[in-house]
């Protein structure tokens, strides 16, 4: 899963738009970024944070300076300890071309002190976006762990994973019908890229794609079957 690979599969799979969340971290995402220039590839910078609901929510924002200040205020809420390689696995920061540049000695596998309702919050107030993500799964998705969508939230989408599809989730979990869907492939691994949300937009930015949730001006997001 080197920024080079990343790109080169991402292109071969015929995604033109992909966006990096790796767990509680963003410490690589301006590495894909970079790797990804002068190809017809853009990189969302984001995060996947896990609430201290034990709920899995992607992050999306505009800019890598907005990222780097949510990921401030992620490491004040991340507990105090070490990683376990030998049970978790390496965390790795690496450069453009997948060297190595340093570990991540800090447990990054975990939940944060950060409530769902205060994750809304924030990112919403620095212009990014929240999509709780493979709502249906039992492992930290949104509706076995919780059942519920409050209404304090401002929910623009939900994201569904891999294995479903938007009937079979929607028979599960009917508030699923309220909004619009995205469905990951929640890569980790090369040969996991999915492809199956099509959006159509002006250009591939946030912004964009908030229009896209919206039904705005033509632009328009489904779940490719």
């Amino acid at each position: 899963m080197i920024p080079p690979l990343i790109v080169q599969h991402a292109l071969e799979h015929g995604l033109d738009l992909i966006a990096i969340t790796d767990h509680n971290a963003s410490a690589n995402v301006r590495a894909v970024q970079k790797a990804a220039q002068g190809a017809d590839l853009t990189v969302l910078p984001g995060m996947e944070v896990q609430s201290r609901e034990d709920v899995h929510l992607l992050t999306l924002f505009e800019n890598l300076e907005t990222l780097a200040a949510w990921q401030i205020e992620i490491d004040k809420s991340l507990p105090d300890l070490p990683n376990r390689p030998d049970f978790f696995g390496e965390q790795y920061v690496v450069d453009e071309t997948g060297r190595f540049v340093r570990s991540e000695e800090r447990l990054l596998s975990t939940s944060t002190r950060l409530s769902i309702d205060k994750i809304f919050e924030r990112v919403s107030s620095m212009g990014g976006i929240v999509i709780p993500a493979h709502v249906e799964r039992l492992a930290y998705g949104l509706f076995p762990t919780l059942g519920l969508i409050s209404k304090k939230w401002q929910v623009l989408a939900l994201e569904i994973s891999r294995h479903t599809s938007p009937i079979k989730a929607a028979r599960m979990f009917p508030a699923l019908g309220k909004h619009p869907l995205i469905q990951s492939g929640d890569v980790h691994r090369l040969d996991e890229f999915l492809g199956t949300t099509i959006f159509t937009l002006m250009t591939p930015s946030l912004l964009e794609i908030r229009m896209a949730f919206n039904h705005l001006d033509g632009r328009e997001v489904f779940i490719e079957t």
